[in-house]
């Protein structure tokens, strides 16, 4: 396969990715997923993340993330939801990169690692902004959300994952 072909080909495996990932966001924005715990989600986007984590390089999964972040914040949730899920996203994204670079955590591990770390970017992001940091609170319920939302997520991905043909996980060297 030519390079050009090999470009194009790449391309359309993100553009499916963020495409998934939106979908997933949408999901989750109509349908109800309440446990009585306000701002508690499953995370099933974060399934697309850890794929792209594990198919393809860190930029890319990242750009996903971003895309992905920017284009659910204008379509369900507004400015804030944007600034709330970019800071949980980020933060996220960046302890799953390095703890994948280890060797030692699963994909759930790093799912639930995720889950937690984008709980506390959304609190930390909502005690500046409302500027009241008694907002701390409310971590150990999010941090055991994180943790539960994170094993569902995780044990997901996984199964994805074990099903992927071997061709996409070769054709990565950076995986």
């Amino acid at each position: 396969m030519n390079t050009t072909q090999s470009r194009s080909k790449r391309i359309s495996y993100i553009a499916l990715l963020t495409t998934l990932a939106l979908i997933f966001s949408y999901i989750e924005a109509i349908l109800p997923f309440s446990i009585g715990i306000p701002g508690v989600k499953l995370g099933i986007a974060n399934i697309v993340v850890l794929i792209s984590l594990y198919t393809l390089d860190a930029k890319a999964a990242l750009t996903i993330n971003l895309i992905r972040i920017f284009l659910a914040g204008f379509l369900f949730s507004g400015v804030f939801g944007i600034i709330y899920s970019l800071a949980g996203g980020l933060l996220s994204f960046a302890v799953m990169l390095v703890l994948k670079k280890t060797d030692i955590f699963s994909v759930i591990g790093l799912s639930v690692a995720g889950g937690v770390m984008h709980n506390l970017g959304q609190l930390v992001t909502a005690a500046a902004i409302v500027e009241n940091f008694a907002m701390f609170i409310y971590f150990p319920v999010l941090l055991f959300s994180g943790i539960v939302c994170g094993i569902i997520v995780g044990a997901a991905c996984a199964l994805v994952l074990a099903h992927l043909p071997s061709g996409i996980l070769a054709s990565h060297p950076n995986s």
